[in-house]
């Protein structure tokens, strides 16, 4: 059995919650409801409870979430130990799926254009509590998450990368021309806007609570995986959306969305690169780093847009996902 469906179990029972889960994995809640199902299936018994707003283990999910953590931490612990006796060359790199479907294709470009003879590198998308619980572990060498919280990193190298702002964008058949605007008057329209716990919906849950205010204060609330519907619904007038800068800037500059800040919220946020002391700084793993650093400096930025669950590379590499 395939350990991801005890991880689905795990996660499910830990949340209380299918959408939640589905939040942390980067899944679709139906994934996470098939993978369930198939576990009941497969012994025989429900494992979860259903029947109230929270959802719990019954008495033998509990049995089965009880093995399930054994089984997880085993796995985590072999593949840490596997990676520190590896003796060929490779790199082990996670971060936000933002960053990663935004700049990972141009790093990964000019790294292997510098080292074409590497040959084993892993890539992981994860949010970033995960990120650096990842390197806590040692199972990632570098990682960049992108947030507006401070995280304790003191066990790290970090770097300080350039940051972005996640702003509300609407096109101009809406009419709407103020820049900035108060909470008010942006909640009068619907609202477009990745799954719940993605970064961006993290920063608007952040702003609307400093404020004392809550998301159902918009008039609604349309979710969506698929970043292409997002901006999609917002070019063709159906509301407004909430989105990273980088993502529209191009739809910005041509004048077909208009974008607003509302008064009072943070709209930035901060991208940070950390490097796990842990790890040998060979001139490989440092040129590495280096790329990641210097794409900043001289791409000019092309955003691809996509879903945090699908990327797509033309250069060979091995890709991984927890």
């Amino acid at each position: 059995m395939k350990t991801v469906y005890l991880r689905t179990l795990v996660e499910s029972i830990i949340t209380g919650s299918f959408s939640k889960a589905a939040e942390n994995l980067f899944i679709t809640q139906s994934a996470v409801s098939r993978r369930i199902k198939f576990l009941e299936d497969q012994y025989g018994h429900s494992l979860i409870d259903r029947s109230g707003p929270v959802l719990v283990a019954t008495d033998m999910g509990r049995i089965v979430m009880e093995k399930a953590e054994k089984i997880l931490q085993l796995e985590s612990d072999l593949q840490s130990d596997l990676c520190g006796l590896s003796t060929i060359p490779g790199i082990s790199f996670c971060c936000t799926p933002s960053f990663g479907i935004t700049y990972l294709p141009e790093i990964m470009k000019r790294f292997m254009i510098l080292k074409p003879d590497m040959l084993e590198l892993k890539f992981f998308f994860e949010m970033p509590e995960r990120v650096i619980e990842g390197m806590q572990k040692g199972l990632y060498q570098v990682g960049v998450i992108e947030h507006n919280k401070d995280y304790d990193l003191a066990e790290f190298e970090t770097f300080e990368l350039p940051g972005d702002e996640v702003v509300f964008v609407s096109s101009p058949q809406l009419s709407i021309t103020e820049e900035e605007m108060t909470i008010d008057n942006l909640e009068s329209y619907d609202l477009y806007i990745r799954r719940e716990g993605c970064c961006s919906s993290k920063v608007l849950e952040y702003n609307m609570k400093k404020l004392g205010r809550d998301l159902a204060d918009f008039k609604r609330i349309i979710y969506y995986d698929d970043l292409h519907l997002i901006i999609s619904s917002a070019l063709a007038g159906y509301g407004l959306a909430f989105v990273s800068m980088s993502v529209v800037k191009d739809l910005v500059k041509e004048g077909a969305l208009r974008t607003h800040h509302a008064t009072g919220f943070e709209h930035s946020y901060m991208r940070t690169l950390i490097v796990n002391n842990t790890s040998a700084l060979t001139p490989v793993f440092g040129n590495f780093i280096e790329e990641i650093k210097r794409v900043f400096q001289n791409m000019p930025r092309q955003i691809i847009v996509s879903s945090c669950n699908a990327v797509v590379f033309s250069l060979p590499f091995v890709a991984a996902s927890v």
